[in-house]
């Protein structure tokens, strides 16, 4: 199972994620979500569990718990939207800068 874990504190590293969770069973991967351009934390990350009953465990338990002084927000990973190669809503209709008459816009 997929999990979605927001409101860590930036402080909160992949292997700090990872024992958070190894408490409820075997944990395949932990990821701290980064900043592309200033690689520091988003604050939030995915954690996934093969053990379904270990994840749900472990996501009724960790939800509203406090780390680093801050209450931990623990969810089922949502699926990744598919994104459309028309993200800005302007896609291939952008206007000119000038018009065929000459005047902007």
């Amino acid at each position: 199972m997929n999990i979605y874990v927001s409101n860590l504190s930036f402080n909160v590293e992949d292997d700090d994620l990872r024992g958070f969770f190894e408490e409820y069973g075997d944990v395949s991967s932990a990821k701290v979500i980064l900043d592309k351009f200033t690689q520091r934390s988003r604050g939030f990350g995915f954690v996934e569990m093969p053990n379904d009953a270990a994840a749900e465990k472990a996501i009724k338990e960790l939800n509203g718990a406090h780390v680093e002084g801050r209450a931990i927000s623990v969810t089922v990973a949502k699926p990744r939207e598919e994104k459309t190669g028309n993200g800005g809503g302007y896609g291939n209709n952008r206007r000119s800068s000038y018009s065929n008459s000459g005047s902007r816009w």
